[in-house]
């Protein structure tokens, strides 16, 4: 039965898949992949800490931090279950540095950003994140670094993760002020 599951998330998967020589979508399809990558995040979010107004600052501070969690758990995730990435030649620094597929990072960091900007943000952003998380998971597999239950697994990560750091934030905000 799971290798069944399996066989079918895979034909699916390739369905999905475009040609990155003759599609015209390739470009902003690769574009969307890459924007959900943590360097990006931790980089746009630093920037908020650094220079944002205070309200501001706080977010980007509790963000910054649940993203860093979730890495951490994400990755060991990665290490135990082992699950190859989908043969392909894009993403080269995704199969050098991270070889494994199950669950989905980029998922699970969107579905997490999702969920706090809903708990926390103004309602415009959690739509706008809730409207671009799924394209960009979506995306990885139309280029061919994950399979659509890698991104299912990541997602549920990134609710759980998203709804236990709604839950503990207060407490980081009292152990580090000076964070916030």
């Amino acid at each position: 039965m799971l290798l069944s599951l399996l066989n079918f998330d895979m034909r699916l998967s390739q369905r999905l898949r475009l040609s990155q020589t003759s599609s015209v979508l390739w470009r902003p399809v690769a574009l969307l992949a890459h924007s959900g990558d943590s360097w990006f995040w931790a980089s746009g979010l630093a920037l908020i800490w650094l220079f944002g107004p205070a309200e501001w600052r706080r977010y980007a501070a509790i963000v910054e931090i649940a993203i860093v969690f979730e890495a951490l758990l994400v990755f060991p995730l990665k290490m135990i279950i082992r699950r190859e990435r989908p043969q392909g030649e894009w993403g080269s620094i995704y199969r050098t540095i991270d070889p494994h597929s199950f669950p989905s990072g980029h998922a699970a960091r969107a579905t997490l950003l999702v969920v706090l900007a809903l708990g926390l943000g103004p309602s415009w952003a959690g739509w706008v994140m809730a409207i671009w998380a799924p394209l960009m998971a979506l995306s990885r597999v139309m280029t061919g670094v994950h399979y659509l239950s890698d991104l299912l697994g990541g997602m549920v990560v990134g609710v759980v993760f998203g709804l236990v750091t709604l839950w503990v934030y207060p407490l980081w905000i009292a152990w580090f002020p000076f964070l916030f």
